[in-house]
C-alpha cells in the first residue's frame, strides 16, 4: 500500500498560475522599459531576450536586492573606476554580437548571439552575488547553465580550463585607454567548473534583458566565488590545457588568485571577508562559506590538497 506523505511546499496543480499568463507577464517586462531600475533595455537586447521559467532549486535564503540598487553600482572599468558606470555603458554596442569558440575545440567557430541562444534551454535563477569588494546583492538572473556552453564549444579531451574574454570596443569603453591594465579583460575555470551545475551564463535580471552594466548581452556568472571572475560582455571563449591568469591576478596575484572561492575566514590583504555589506540595506551579514553554496560545489575541490583555493 502506498502511502504518500504531503510535503510542506507542496500546492495542487490546480493552484499553479497557468504558465500561459506567466510567460505573458514575463515578456511584458522583457519589452517594457527598465525604469524601476534607473535603466532602459537597448532594443537590441530586448531582441535576443527570451523570457524564462524560474528554476526553484536555487534557494538565495535573502531577499532579492532592490533593481535599482543591482543596475546602479557596478564594476566596469571599461567604462570607469567608479561605481556609477551606467551612463557610459549605455554606449555599448551590442548588436550584432557574436561568441568565438576556439583553443582545444573540435571545430572552431563563431557563433551568432541569436543562434546560440536557440540552442540551450533558458531559465531564471535567483542567486547570491558576492564581490570581493565584501558587499552583495541577490538577484533573479536569466540565462543557461555554462556547461550547455561547453556542450556547444565541443572541447577535446585535453582542454583542462576555459577561458571568457570581454568585449573590446575601443569607441565606446574609455577605460581601455588606460594602457597599464592587461586588456582586454578575461578570467577562468576549470572545465569541471565550467560544468558544474551551478555555474551560469546570464543574459537577463529582473525578468528583462541585462543592462550594459552588468555586462549585457552574455555574462559569466560563478554563484560560489568572488564577482571579479566572471567576465562580462563575453565575445570569446577559450578551452585550453594550462591554467589561465586573470585580468586582476596580471594586476595583483597576492590579492587576486586563480580559484578566488568565498571564505570567510581567509582575508583580502587589505580588508576583512568575515562579512558583507548587502545593497539596498546596507545591512552587514556573516560571510559564508562559498558564499552559501557548499552543497554544489565542495568536491570540485576534495583533492586538491594544499592548492591555494581563495586567493
Amino acid at each position: 500500500m502506498l502511502i504518500r506523505v504531503r510535503r510542506g511546499w507542496e500546492l495542487p496543480e490546480s493552484a499553479a498560475t497557468p504558465e500561459a499568463v506567466v510567460m505573458g507577464r514575463r515578456a511584458a517586462l522583457a519589452a517594457g522599459a527598465a525604469l524601476a531600475g534607473g535603466a532602459i533595455a537597448p532594443p537590441a537586447l530586448a531582441q535576443s531576450f527570451a523570457p524564462a521559467m524560474r528554476n526553484p532549486r536555487y534557494q538565495p535564503g535573502r531577499e532579492v536586492t532592490p533593481e535599482r540598487d543591482a543596475t546602479n553600482y557596478n564594476n566596469f572599468y571599461e567604462f570607469g573606476s567608479s561605481k556609477s558606470v551606467a551612463s557610459a555603458a549605455s554606449r555599448l554596442k551590442v548588436s550584432p554580437w557574436s561568441v568565438r569558440f576556439e583553443g582545444l575545440v573540435e571545430q572552431p567557430r563563431e557563433l551568432a548571439l541569436d543562434d546560440l541562444l536557440k540552442q540551450v534551454q533558458m531559465e531564471e535563477r535567483v542567486m547570491r552575488f558576492r564581490c570581493v569588494e565584501a558587499w552583495a546583492m541577490t538577484v533573479p538572473w536569466t540565462g543557461f547553465p555554462v556547461s550547455e556552453l561547453v556542450r556547444l564549444a565541443a572541447p577535446k579531451p585535453e582542454a583542462k580550463y576555459v577561458v571568457f574574454q570581454t568585449a573590446a570596443q575601443r569607441d565606446t569603453m574609455p577605460g581601455l585607454r588606460q594602457s597599464w591594465y592587461p586588456w582586454p579583460y578575461s578570467d577562468g575555470c576549470t572545465i569541471e567548473e565550467a560544468r558544474n551545475e551551478l555555474a551560469f551564463m546570464a543574459t537577463g535580471m529582473y525578468g528583462k534583458p541585462l543592462p550594459p552594466q552588468n555586462g549585457a548581452p552574455l555574462r559569466v556568472l560563478y554563484p560560489w566565488k568572488y564577482g571579479f571572475k566572471g567576465s562580462k560582455s563575453v565575445v570569446r571563449v577559450t578551452f585550453q590545457a594550462e591554467r589561465p591568469v586573470g585580468y586582476w591576478e596580471k594586476l595583483q596575484a597576492s590579492e587576486y588568485g586563480f580559484w578566488a572561492n568565498v571564505n570567510p575566514e581567509v582575508a583580502h590583504p587589505r580588508w576583512s571577508q568575515a562579512s558583507e555589506r548587502l545593497l539596498g540595506t546596507n545591512e552587514r551579514v556573516p560571510t559564508r562559506i562559498f558564499n552559501g553554496y557548499g552543497e554544489f560545489v565542495v568536491p570540485l575541490y576534495a583533492s586538491l590538497g594544499k592548492e591555494r583555493l581563495y586567493y
